[in-house]
């Protein structure tokens, strides 16, 4: 049963990212921008039924819940509190598997690009991203184009679709080929 460690206000004044005391996720990112995607995990589905979430983003020893303008946040987070803390804990379980994404066939992972972008990402963007309660994934490329997804308390904050997004694209310019256009899908 996790125990909240704290909660943070994200950059996204929609998205809150609770500080757990043990993992929810272990080893890989769990996304669920939807409630029927989130129905195969118990966590995710039990948030989404509290109602006003849109998407629930978990990473090791943290979660970030995304509401919508219907509730605020002195009432939504007492009702999120409780799902959270009866959550199984995720440690020491091998990980399930991850929810289905809408682009997978663009996505090869032999793509020498996709690998240098992927470094860039790891060692410059996404500890940043994991910070504010957020994170992202690439989906895929396509000749020059560069396709991410935006996950947790980015996935709906402004700032991602502008400055972050030029940042990201600003590196991958400057480390591996300026022709590379980074977009968010």
């Amino acid at each position: 049963m996790p125990k909240i460690a704290e909660i943070e206000y994200t950059p996204n004044p929609n998205a809150v990212k609770f500080q757990l005391k043990e993992a929810v996720a272990v080893g890989f990112p769990k996304s669920f921008p939807s409630a029927e995607i989130a129905q195969a995990d118990g966590l995710a589905k039990a948030l989404f039924e509290v109602g006003h979430v849109v998407s629930v983003f978990m990473q090791d020893k943290w979660l970030t819940v995304t509401k919508d303008d219907g509730a605020s946040w002195p009432d939504l987070l007492p009702k999120l509190a409780a799902p959270i803390r009866s959550a199984p804990s995720a440690t020491g379980h091998a990980p399930g598997d991850a929810p289905k994404r809408e682009f997978n066939a663009l996505y090869d992972p032999d793509d020498e690009v996709l690998k240098q972008v992927q470094k860039v990402l790891d060692e410059a963007i996404l500890p940043a991203l994991a910070a504010d309660g957020g994170g992202l994934e690439i989906v895929g490329r396509h000749e020059k184009q560069v396709m991410i997804r935006y996950q947790g308390a980015c996935g709906t904050c402004p700032a991602s679709l502008t400055g972050t997004l030029a940042a990201i694209e600003g590196l991958v310019k400057k480390e591996i080929d300026p022709d590379l256009v980074v977009i968010s899908v």
